[in-house]
């Protein structure tokens, strides 16, 4: 299970950085869609989602982080970043972060959607 998820988030990150602009100066909006594993504990999984913000925050380039679902079970993790470049860094390390397996293991891997877009726009 563990080697379908990995290889099913690197095909999403691969599929994600394919086609993007270059160079993009300024903030960038990840955002990631995604749906749970059948059974999967709400609070557990948030838990967990929360035990990746010292890996985020070390990075030096996370801005702000939001994870919200609705109620078809559909979630959103919405990441601010720095740049493009410090946004695709952190993804390829989440591999080699164990804080991150338990959160990618309750991530049911088809449908995820990853995407990168430059922010045009930020009210707070």
């Amino acid at each position: 299970m563990r080697t379908m998820m990995t290889t099913l988030f690197a095909a999403t990150l691969a599929h994600a950085a394919a086609g993007e602009g270059t160079g993009a100066a300024g903030p960038v909006a990840e955002i990631v869609t995604f749906r749970l594993i059948e059974g999967t504990d709400t609070a557990t999984f948030i838990a967990a989602a929360d035990d990746l913000g010292p890996f985020l925050r070390s990075t030096g380039a996370m801005i702000k982080r939001t994870l919200s679902s609705d109620d078809t079970g559909l979630w959103t993790d919405h990441i601010t970043w720095t740049s493009l470049e410090a946004a695709k860094a952190a993804a390829a390390q989440m591999f080699e972060r164990p804080e991150a397996q338990p959160f990618m293991s309750m991530i049911d891997p088809n449908g995820m959607d990853m995407r990168h877009a430059p922010i045009q726009l930020q009210q707070e």
